[in-house]
């Protein structure tokens, strides 16, 4: 009331140095203008040069002006028949201090004072301020800090302008002290506690920050408390009151919610309604509610969502499905009628993928199993999602459905994604004692410039070594996903230019490969494979029996052509880190007529996520492999065996430190005979100065458990992967020698023979590729296994 009679008493003030009597408007001059133009005022001023001035249409006009805001004061007089009017304008802002504030940021406080209108160049109003300040309070007090303090500073500066201080006291967060739920009889108190995200202080608030006191956490609380009751059969279930008071010092909070519990409602019957457009029975299986349930809201929201998704699959994607209860007093029951409309079947107008920035739109279109053109079919448009999010290539896809403007029939689906790395870069410069200088490098790309062909090539060389690589695989050489793929390899060893004391075996192999895929369901596929590889076996001076006895039987050369069958299953929700799904595949390989040697190979690997809670998955895996000869050929090929150990097997141990371990080597001479060695008690000749090495075995057998968890204080956990592991496996043998039963218990298949391990393992997704950690412990440690507690590695996953 004072703001509308303070422009009235100084109007008639000024007015009364006006003359009383009214004249004609010749002309209308404005004083004291800064910053507001002219034009603002007479777009203002009801009146007009030629009209007539009298005392109330001059009171109207001041009135008028005082609206603008643009004034503080204002003037109105007359020059003969010119009025004048003289103004004083507000103050503009010049800055804008805010000083304290760690809870709320300072952009989100500048965003909220420039809705409220104050903003570095806008013309200042006190009494704005002052809605501004109590708006901040308000904010404090909902974050639960109580004795938050807010002062506002206004600092007079040159040419009619103000800085604004804002100088902030958060105070600190009023802790929980209480929460006392009063009218429950059915459920014990510990169980609806449970439900608050909200707790009193513990040893734990100082980590989580649970103790909090907070408006909308309470909200949320007392929607989880009444959706508890709701789905239990309690649907009279009531919140009576809640009060929130704090002590004295602002310090405590102490919560206290009354209830009405109310009684338990059972099912009575289950009507449909409305126009189904799917037969009934098919409407019905998807009903969860049951005659003699007990009332649950979930369940029946539930049932609304998967019949709204059954009408989706048919094209009617605007579908409304409504569960409405009836209670029945009398006798505590329920009538659920499901209100289906369907709406019209809407068509997919166009498909547009957004945020591939390096993919092609061809990589992503054929991964779609919805159409344009077609109905809409929402298991199609998330069928579709999950192979995007299969591919690997992204760290996140999301579709919408936007209705087209203009129709009532038509959507268009847009899918976004987030484009992560895809691929591993590795280099590696260094010296050896004993191999000089080594130089190394790889590529592994699966999305190839875009393509979503997958690329690899790889060099390795040293003094000894040299290593060469190229594969080339296209999952759509066919438009109907038909696959194709082709590798080269070369890899020569020459152990003369090693400077050591002790050589294994060393295995020159060149070759090339093929292979074709075939899918044979939306989740599984056939692969068929053929490979030629040439293999030189070269042992050198020093020669372990068992690769001796190979050799004099099988000779030192090979070309063998291998033939490979393959069927895989995956259901993982993502191509890399899933955490949903499973996947399984079973391999067999073997050489085929025309080859040297006759063996085969039986793989199979298979894991399976289980979820627990929205952040916490128990991941399963297993690896199994046998090997054996055919024919003529006595036994699997020593370069062919399996190893374990390390990465992707058993964490904890050394690369291929596990399973059946050679004897030591002796030295021959080129007609095979012995020059160095000691004979032992058996009669076998070993150097008495070496140790067993890992050979391998024909028999795999390794698996194990992970939980998978989010890092902590790590916002976006998209790129990475966390995980408490148990592994466990190990290498048999089924045709050790004598002398290898005597050294190892690994020719025994056994589960007590295995070896395990427990430990924290933690992936991210660089842009060089996966990189890895583990530490791990070991459970149980097999003879002469060798241990390595901290592993890492660049280019794979686990």
């Amino acid at each position: 009331m004072k703001r509308l009679l303070l422009p009235v008493v100084l109007a008639a003030l000024m007015i009364a140095e006006v003359h009383a009597e009214s004249f004609t408007i010749s002309d209308i001059r404005v004083n004291g203008l800064q910053r507001v133009s002219a034009g603002s005022v007479f777009g203002a001023l009801p009146l007009n040069v030629g009209g007539e001035a009298d005392d109330r249409s001059l009171v109207e006009a001041t009135r008028e002006l005082f609206k603008t805001g643009f004034f503080q004061d204002i003037q109105l007089g007359r020059d003969g028949n010119v009025l004048v009017i003289t103004v004083v304008e507000r103050p503009s802002i010049s800055s804008i201090e805010i000083e304290g504030n760690k809870a709320i940021t300072t952009e989100d406080l500048l965003k909220g004072l420039n809705q409220s209108g104050l903003e570095e160049g806008e013309i200042f109003q006190r009494a704005t301020l002052e809605g501004v300040r109590n708006e901040l309070q308000r904010q404090y007090v909902s974050q639960g800090r109580y004795s938050a303090e807010i002062e506002t500073e206004v600092i007079p500066q040159p040419r009619n302008r103000v800085a604004l201080k804002v100088n902030i006291n958060e105070g600190e967060v009023a802790a929980i002290q209480h929460i006392n739920v009063v009218g429950n009889s059915v459920f014990p108190d510990e169980d609806l506690m449970s439900l608050f995200e909200l707790k009193t202080t513990n040893w734990l608030s100082f980590f989580k920050n649970d103790d909090k006191y907070a408006r909308e956490k309470l909200s949320g609380d007392l929607e989880r408390l009444r959706s508890y009751y709701l789905d239990r059969g309690y649907i009279n279930m009531d919140i009576a009151s809640t009060q929130v008071s704090i002590t004295p010092d602002k310090k405590h909070v102490y919560i206290t919610v009354n209830i009405n519990e109310g009684e338990k409602y059972k099912i009575r019957d289950v009507r449909l309604s409305g126009d189904l457009k799917v037969p009934e029975e098919e409407v019905r299986k998807l009903l969860l509610v049951k005659e003699g349930q007990v009332f649950s809201r979930k369940v029946m929201t539930t049932t609304s969502e998967l019949i709204t998704r059954r009408l989706g699959n048919e094209g009617y994607t605007f579908a409304n499905v409504n569960g409405v209860p009836t209670p029945h007093d009398d006798d505590h029951t329920v009538s659920v009628m499901f209100v289906v409309d369907p709406g019209k079947r809407a068509y997919v107008n166009r498909i547009n993928f957004r945020g591939n920035t390096k993919t092609e739109d061809e990589v992503l279109r054929r991964e779609m199993r919805q159409m344009e053109g077609g109905w809409a079919s929402t298991y199609l448009i998330d069928q579709s999602k999950t192979r995007l999010e299969r591919l690997g290539f992204f760290k996140e896809v999301n579709v919408e459905t936007p209705a087209v403007p203009g129709t009532d029939d038509q959507i268009d689906v847009n899918y976004s994604v987030e484009e992560q790395a895809s691929g591993s870069i590795t280099a590696s410069v260094g010296f050896a004692q004993n191999a000089g200088l080594i130089l190394g490098g790889s590529i592994t790309q699966n999305n190839f410039l875009g393509s979503g062909n997958k690329v690899s090539l790889g060099l390795t060389r040293s003094e000894y070594q040299s290593r060469y690589n190229f594969g080339f695989v296209n999952p759509y050489w066919t438009p109907d996903g038909v696959s194709l793929g082709y590798n080269l390899f070369f890899r020569e060893t020459d152990y003369d230019e090693l400077d050591t004391d002790v050589a294994s075996y060393s295995v020159d192999s060149y070759g090339a490969g093929m292979s074709i895929g075939y899918p044979i369901s939306e989740t599984s596929r056939l692969t068929y494979g053929l490979t030629v590889q040439q293999d030189d076996i070269d042992t050198g001076i020093y020669t372990v029996d068992e690769i001796y006895d190979f050799l004099e039987e099988e000779g030192d050369s090979y070309l063998n052509f291998k033939a490979s069958i393959g069927w895989s299953e995956s259901t993982l929700n993502r191509g890399v880190l899933a955490n949903r799904g499973h996947s399984q595949s079973l391999v067999l390989e073997t050489t085929i007529p025309g080859s040297d040697l006759s063996f085969y190979k039986l793989d199979y690997r298979g894991q399976i996520f289980t979820p627990l809670t929205d952040n916490y998955t128990m991941r399963f895996h297993t690896q199994l492999g046998y090997g054996d000869s055919y024919g003529s050929t006595s036994e699997l090929p020593f370069y062919e065996h399996y190893y374990a150990g390390g990465f992707n097997s058993v964490r904890g141990f050394e690369d291929s430190s596990l399973g059946p371990r050679s004897t030591p080597s002796v030295v021959r001479n080129d007609q095979g005979e012995i020059v160095y060695g000691v004979q032992d008690a058996n009669g076998r000749y070993t150097d008495p100065d070496q140790d067993p090495l890992p050979f391998g075995g024909n028999v795999l057998i390794q698996g194990g458990a992970e939980l998978l968890f989010p890092l902590p204080f790590v916002k976006d956990q998209r790129s990475l992967r966390t995980s408490l592991f148990w592994d466990v496996g190990n290498v048999f043998d089924t045709n050790c020698s004598s002398s290898q039963k005597a050294e190892s218990d690994s020719c025994e298949i056994s589960l007590g023979n295995m070896a395990s391990s427990v430990g924290v393992g933690l992936t991210w997704i660089t842009a060089l590729g996966p990189l890895s950690f583990s530490l791990a412990m070991p459970v149980k440690e097999p003879d002469d296994a060798d241990t390595q507690v901290f592993q890492f590695s660049l280019g794979q996953t686990f």
